[in-house]
This record gives C-alpha cells, structure tokens and sequence, in this order.
C-alpha cells in the first residue's frame, strides 16, 4: 500500500510504500489486546503496604493471663482482632509487570499501524519543522494538514520548537519513533 507524502502546507510530494505488511482483520486483535493490558499493568506502581502482625510495634508480652480471669485468651497485643494490631493478607509491594514476547509485540504494533493506514488516519510529511516556538504556527501547519481531533506527531528526532510550540495544544501528542507503541 502506498501513503502520500505532503509537506507543511498539505501539498503533496509523492508516495511512500509501507514496509511492513498489513494484517487482515482477523489477525492480531488478541495481540494488540495482550500488549495494551501489558502496558497498562507495568504503569501501576504497587506500593501499597500493610504491616502483618509480626511488624507490628509492641511488646511480646500476653496481655493477661491465659486462666482465671473471665475473660477471653488472648495471646498478643499485636493480634489482627485488636484495634492497633497487624493485617490479615493485606497488600504488599509488588511488580503488576506482564512479560510479552518480541514477536507478539510486533504483531501488535503492525496491527495497530494497519488498521490506522486503512482508515486513513495516517499522514506523512516530508518535514516538520517550525521557526520559531509559536503555538499559533504549529496549528496554522495542523489546520493546513486538516488534521481534527487526538493527534499523534511522530518525529524521527526531538525538535525544541515543535515540542514547545505544541504542548500547549490538548488533544496532541508529540513523541520520536524510538517511544511509539500499539
């Protein structure tokens, strides 16, 4: 399949080829799946942390003897059933990370690019640059491009003025080829 390539005011400057072959429809919808979840697991920090009765600050000291008094036994200050006592299977740090082969990260990625391609979503340009870092020159190059919506520029290298020019804009992302993932 082939993609046009335009330049900052939307002029087209030829065609470009996509490498990658285009998967069908049915193929790598659980890939893409297995992936966003991965991600989305690997983002949770897993800090949260409860102390178990042996962590708990106190004494080793029965509260009251075992007979004799009415009441009943009790054989530590630090027992879950008091108040100030430990946690019973209460959370503990830990990695949320999901492992996710090369090739099914791969299949994800071309899924993804596949079904933005055939939808139309995708545009090249032969190079985005800005003067200076203005917002309002960034979207009279958005607004020429005709681009509506969540956008996403990928650049092949950090540029200072599109980064500053854009960021103020909400629905853009700007991020290099080396960070992009289904």
């Amino acid at each position: 399949m082939k993609l046009t390539i335009k330049d900052s005011q939307g002029n087209s400057q030829g065609e470009l080829e996509v490498r990658f072959p285009l998967i069908e429809n049915g193929k790598g919808t659980q890939a893409v799946h297995d992936v966003v979840v991965a991600y989305q697991a690997a983002q949770r920090s897993g800090t949260a942390c409860t102390k178990t009765m042996g962590e708990v600050a106190g004494t080793g000291k029965k509260p009251w003897r075992q007979k004799g008094t009415g009441r009943a036994r009790a054989g530590s200050f630090a027992s879950p059933l008091w108040r100030g006592g430990g946690v019973v299977f209460g959370p503990k740090p830990r990695d949320f990370r999901k492992k996710v082969t090369k090739a099914t990260k791969k299949l994800a990625l071309w899924k993804a690019l596949s079904e933005r391609i055939r939808s139309g979503d995708v545009v090249v340009l032969e190079d985005l640059k800005i003067d200076s870092p203005k917002t309002k020159e960034f979207l009279r190059v958005r607004s020429a491009l005709e681009l509506d919506g969540t956008t996403l520029i990928v650049t092949s290298s950090p540029d200072a003025n599109l980064t500053l020019a854009s960021r103020n804009v909400s629905d853009v992302e700007l991020a290099t080829g080396e960070v992009v993932n289904t």
